[in-house]
């Protein structure tokens, strides 16, 4: 029996098709046991879509989870750490802060020539696009009844790839150096001479003269 199922996200669908090995009248919905193809297509002006069997799906669920994870942990982990895997069929390269390569190589077991169509697949995704995938595989791993065999195991990056903290002695010595430069800039400014402030001739009361004409007698202020 054939089945098909969806999950969807803002910018991104993910459809898988697949059999199940027994169908019970009484299930509403029917397990899927086997995966014949899984295809991921993002809401772009593109267009853009990746698609394969189950080697291309568990390659992609793995290598977006763990992608996601090391950023989210600011840990970025190689991916030569990965080279004991037996499928090396997607892969995610960072090229900036706002947008990520995710790269689909052929299959190497299946036996097909290489041509035009067994090529690797770009596709160049912003980190909501990224997301919005992280968001349809999580879908996936919600529900029990679509390849329940399959099951992520993500693992601690290994201490080797934290990057070490600064030295409590390199940060003391900028703090230091401003410190100083602080008092050196106290002690330049004591040295300075006390500037000679000098009052301004026009604020001093000046003598007032009052001009009698003959004939008349100057006035004098009561005692």
């Amino acid at each position: 029996m054939t089945i098909q199922r969806q999950y969807s996200s803002p910018s991104c669908q993910l459809t898988l098709q697949g059999l199940s090995e027994s169908h019970s009248p009484s299930e509403s919905r029917p397990c899927m046991s086997m995966l014949m193809n899984a295809e991921c297509k993002f809401m772009d002006s593109a267009g853009h879509s990746i698609s394969g069997g189950r080697d291309f799906f568990e390659s992609l669920v793995t290598r977006v989870s763990r992608y996601t994870q090391s950023m989210l942990s600011e840990v970025m982990v190689p991916e030569t750490q990965d080279q004991s895997e037996p499928l090396q069929n997607v892969t995610l390269q960072k090229l900036d802060h706002h947008l990520h390569r995710l790269t689909v190589y052929p299959d190497q077991h299946s036996g097909l020539e290489s041509g035009p169509k067994t090529q690797a697949m770009t596709v160049d995704l912003t980190t909501v696009q990224l997301f919005d995938l992280v968001e349809t595989i999580d879908q996936f791993f919600a529900d029990s009844r679509t390849l329940p065999d399959l099951t992520l195991n993500l693992q601690p990056a290994s201490k080797r790839y934290v990057k070490p903290e600064q030295p409590t002695a390199q940060r003391i010595v900028p703090a230091a150096i401003g410190i100083s430069s602080v008092a050196l800039a106290a002690i330049a400014f004591l040295t300075l001479p006390v500037p000679e402030v000098k009052r301004p001739r026009d604020l001093l009361p000046q003598p007032q003269t009052i001009k009698t004409h003959p004939g008349t007698i100057p006035l004098h202020p009561r005692c």
